[in-house]
């Protein structure tokens, strides 16, 4: 399970650094695509495979088409450079907004790149509600 955040910084040729310890729970193989909320995916090779078997369920109906053209036209496989980089591509950096300074995080079966500017304002807008999402979310398991 992926978890924490971590500063780092994507340099003029696209290229990340990945902390040591998510590269090694990542392993050599993943799929760096586009994410929600303006932030880009990277999955471990096996969970992309499960996901791509559950899209490729979903009706044939416009929403659908447009949703898998959106998420596997940006998907591209992945694998680190000797000093631990991945290299993002100009059209992942542009939807991502990615700029020099970075923030990675882990969200459980993947982790996620945002720049830092973006996540600032993303955690300012929603740490507020972050107990109402919680009993919205989890009201019938919480104590």
């Amino acid at each position: 399970m992926f978890m924490g955040e971590y500063h780092q910084k994507i340099d003029e040729k696209g290229r990340l650094t990945i902390p040591a310890k998510i590269r090694n729970e990542l392993g050599n193989d993943f799929i760096v695509t586009r994410g929600m909320d303006g932030c880009l995916f990277i999955y471990q090779k096996n969970i992309w495979n499960k996901i791509i078997s559950k899209y490729q369920n979903l009706p044939n109906i416009k929403e659908a088409r447009n949703f898998m053209r959106f998420l596997l036209s940006g998907a591209n496989a992945q694998n680190f450079d000797r000093q631990g980089r991945i290299n993002i591509n100009a059209p992942l950096i542009k939807y991502a907004s990615l700029k020099k300074d970075c923030v990675v995080i882990g969200v459980g079966d993947r982790l996620e790149i945002w720049d830092e500017e973006c996540w600032n304002k993303f955690t300012l807008e929603n740490e507020n509600s972050f107990s109402e999402m919680a009993d919205s979310l989890f009201s019938e398991n919480l104590n």
